[in-house]
């Protein structure tokens, strides 16, 4: 620690540590030019830094270096119940291989407070128009989580630092937003800014406060928990100014998903965002935040806003204590993170987005970068003329509806917004077409207490959008089942149908089976395409209904103004509503008894919960990368949902078989991610997505083939992935992935990474890797080779019948050859770049993974 900076902060009893007096001491006026970020980071090595580390550490963010590792220290860590009940799976592996090798189990614990909350495994198969979905829904997540819900409440006791917030409570990133995080936290008697890493990619949300706040992997998340330092480089930190207001009308979603559109195409992939000037400043937090959360969407790591009034404003609006937010705002403005001091801050990059261009918009039909206009829908064939016969469904036809996403219910205007257009519909008579299932699953349990304040729940309700969960629910891909005579009219039609969601995610495959696209619109537009049944209608133009005197009612007809949406905010949202909420929620204590068992129980019949395997067979010695076969060829934007689906599991696919022959009713599979607890079940997902398009398949006429596929090779035999998979398993056959560019974008999924591990993937050669998938895959033990510039899988003429070798020592940035070995006996040689980026991603990859790392570390210092 480095004592001589630690100084008394002015106006309280408290200390801090004092950055600018650290930076400015090699060289004077240097603080004032630091962005946001690199001003946290540096606060964060001077508290916590080895003393003879810290100059080095510091140089790196003043002169924009990037030449050397600097290790931070994230406050908290913070799971949702997928990926943090995988992660304490992990753990409790972790201690059964610690006690077989004579170590104490008990003191495997995670070091950082970790919090992990239950909103990942709610399905909607109750709809929003049944008046008790809510109820019914959680007796279904209850009983088909069983096993998952016994260990979860295993780890309360079983580890110390864990807090869990039961199921039926919210979503992980709006409950962090409106009460985990404190903005600045004192410990020791220390007062320092919040940090935190989380185990999904939009944990960035909280940026919106000043929060540096990361989407990792579930791999990097444990090691960070078991206390070691994240190491990094320097990242690009880019200042994005937004100028201008937002037009009347337009929503934040319709901003956020314009500046997803914006700044993909600005290439800011791994790059921490700062965003200032005119129009940041008018911004809320809820505005704010929305454009946080998407964060993974446009590429980038981090979207970060300074502390400001907007901030302590909001920290009072959601209940937190008058001397939280006059310790927020003291501390900020006296160590340089209030938004006046940041005037001086200089940037290697600006970019530029007026706030005043945002136009009413969707994006999709498979992207949430792909901007959609609402007003150029005809133009680009997603509207115009269609037929429907009487008593059928049309084209087109929106089979799901959906109010979901911390993203937008974190939001009170989106969410009134909602409200008023359901109000205004119901007032001219207009309803929901019949065949779209309808919800509303808000992130927060406030939402359903300023709706019912505002009289606006009534609303939703009437028009089918009643509270389903408090939960991710379709948004990740928990839809839950159709109607039987939907879904078979789909079927025996080939019918074209769509879901509607104003969620952040809407790749190929992951929200519905039966919904061929997705879009992603603001919870007023969900609302309005329930009532107008079909993609294909134009929004902006197309009467959705008519009114008792027979006049046709438009969009504009039932959209609400600005001015009423800010005085139902105004009079509706309270702070005694957040603090009846979370006071209770928040009200944990564990007693850590002399019963607790350190070691769990494993049930040998569980789907769910399953010992891993992460300590013997495959995981034991390094890969020899020595001929390697090639499991897939794959092409750009490949996401973590083909790597490893989330959605529900069918009965035709390899999971669902496996699950049928271990006795569970088909009515009860539920999803991918529920069972990744159980590797038995979830290396059965292995890119198992049905929208997968492995080039290594394809017809007669050389078109590639859609599904989960691949060809067996050296027989050439083409079958499903995973028998292919299970052959090449009984081989001992080590395996390759070539594929393109943006691989692993998505969702931060460590099962996108363990999967193809189990499998036997050894490397994956691609021509670029998103940060937090790459990082899994080396946490895994798997090697990321990047091909150089200008030579891909097509240039190479990569088919997958060759066989691969690597040749070189992995190390970090160093160029490896790749040695092709085709068919006809010939053979090729290739360099590519080894992508262990940091001496700790080499240290993680050359122990065989994280958890390996840790094991030996811990054995060798107990």
């Amino acid at each position: 620690m480095n004592t001589q900076y630690r100084k008394s902060l002015p106006g309280t009893s408290l200390e801090y540590f004092d950055t600018q007096a650290a930076v400015d001491e090699i060289e004077a006026g240097a603080y004032a030019r630091l962005p946001y970020t690199s001003r946290v980071l540096a606060e964060n090595l001077v508290r916590r830094c080895e003393p003879d580390q810290l100059t080095d550490a510091l140089k790196q963010l003043i002169y924009r270096k990037r030449d050397l590792d600097f290790p931070w220290y994230p406050a908290r860590v913070v799971c949702h119940d997928i990926l943090g009940q995988t992660a304490l799976v992990d753990l409790a592996g972790l201690r059964d291989a610690i006690a077989e090798q004579g170590g104490d189990p008990a003191k495997v614990n995670p070091v950082v407070p970790t919090q992990l909350i239950v909103d990942h495994s709610l399905a909607v198969e109750h709809a929003g128009f049944e008046g008790d979905a809510f109820e019914k829904n959680r007796a279904i997540e209850d009983r088909r989580n069983e096993d998952r819900f016994h260990f979860i409440n295993w780890t309360k006791t079983a580890f110390k630092n864990v807090d869990v917030i039961p199921p039926g409570n919210g979503i992980m990133h709006q409950i962090n937003l409106e009460k985990m995080s404190p903005v600045v936290q004192v410990k020791d008697n220390v007062a320092f800014v919040d940090t935190c890493v989380g185990t999904d990619s939009h944990t960035p949300m909280v940026d919106a406060l000043g929060v540096i706040s990361i989407g990792v992997g579930g791999l990097e998340a444990e090691s960070v928990m078991l206390g070691r330092a994240s190491y990094m480089r320097l990242p690009d930190i880019i200042g994005v100014e937004l100028s201008g207001k937002l037009q009347p009308g337009i929503t934040s979603t319709d901003m956020v998903l314009a500046l997803t559109d914006f700044l993909r195409k600005q290439r800011v992939v791994g790059a921490y965002l700062e965003f200032y000037g005119e129009g940041a400043d008018s911004l809320s937090i809820g505005d704010r935040a929305t454009i946080s959360n998407m964060t993974p969407e446009y590429g980038a790591t981090a979207a970060m806003f300074y502390i400001d009034k907007q901030t302590t404003d909001y920290l009072t609006l959601t209940g937190r204590e008058d001397k939280q937010v006059e310790l927020v705002e003291k501390f900020a403005r006296h160590t340089g993170l209030w938004s006046d001091s940041l005037k001086t801050a200089e940037y290697e990059k600006v970019l530029t987005f007026d706030l005043s261009s945002v136009r009413r918009t969707l994006a999709g039909p498979s992207n949430p970068h792909a901007l959609l206009p609402a007003s150029d829908l005809v133009k680009r064939g997603i509207a115009g003329k269609y037929e429907q016969e009487e008593g059928k469904m049309p084209d087109g036809a929106v089979i799901i509806a959906a109010i979901t996403s911390c993203t937008n219910t974190s939001n009170p205007r989106n969410m009134i917004s909602a409200g008023l257009i359901a109000r205004n519909a119901n007032k001219l008579g207009l309803t929901r077409k019949p065949w779209v299932k309808s919800s509303t699953a808000p992130g927060s349990k406030t939402v359903k207490t300023y709706l019912e304040e505002a009289g606006l729940l009534s609303e939703l309700e009437k028009l089918g959008f009643g509270v389903v969960g408090y939960a991710c629910t379709t948004c990740n891909g928990m839809s839950g089942a159709l109607d039987p005579e939907i879904q078979k009219e789909i079927v025996d039609r080939d019918l074209y149908s769509v879901a509607v969601i104003s969620g952040n995610r809407n790749f190929d495959g992951r929200i519905h089976p039966y919904a061929k696209n997705a879009f992603l619109a603001s919870p007023p537009l969900v609302v309005a395409y329930a009532i107008a049944g079909s993609i294909r209608f134009d929004i902006e133009k197309d009467p959705l209904g008519y009114d008792a005197q027979g006049n046709p009612v438009t969009l504009k007809d039932i959209w609400p103004d600005d001015e009423e949406i800010s005085a139902i905010v105004k009079q509706a949202v309270k702070p005694e509503q957040y603090r009846e909420v979370y006071d209770p929620m928040f009200d944990l204590s564990v007693d850590y008894g002399e019963d607790t068992t350190p070691l769990y129980d494993w049930r040998e019949k569980s789907t769910y919960i399953r010992r891993p395997p992460y300590w013997q067979g495959a995981f034991v010695g390094k890969p020899d990368m020595q001929g390697m076969r090639a499991l897939a060829v794959l092409g750009d934007n490949i996401t973590t949902d083909h790597l490893s689906p989330s959605n529900a599991i069918m009965l035709d696919s390899a999971a669902g078989e496996y699950l049928a022959e271990m006795g569970l009713p088909e009515e009860d599979f539920n999803s991918y991610a529920t069972h990744r607890g159980d590797h038995l079940t979830a290396q059965r997902a292995t890119l198992a997505n049905p929208k997968l398009f492995n080039e290594m398949v394809r017809d007669e006429k050389g078109e590639v083939i859609q599904g989960s596929l691949t060809r067996l090779e050296p027989e050439g035999k083409v079958m499903r992935m995973w028998d292919a998979i299970e052959t090449y398993m009984q081989r001992k056959q080590p395996l390759i992935i070539i594929a393109g560019a943006d691989y692993g974008q998505g969702s931060s999924r460590d099962w996108a990474a363990k999967g193809v591990r189990l499998a036997g993937v050894e490397v994956i050669v691609a021509e670029g890797f998103e940060r937090i998938h790459r990082t899994n895959l080396i946490g895994m033990g798997v090697l990321p080779l990047e091909f150089t510039e200008g030579e891909n899988r097509n240039s190479l003429n990569i088919d997958g019948s060759e066989t691969f070798d690597v040749k070189g020592e992995p190390s970090p940035g160093a160029m490896l050859t790749l040695m092709i070995h085709r068919k006809d006996g010939s053979n090729e040689e290739v360099q590519v770049k080894c992508r262990l980026d940091t001496a700790e991603e080499l240290s993680i990859y050359e122990a065989g993974g994280v958890l390996q790392r840790f094991a030996k570390d811990f054995l060798q210092s107990n």
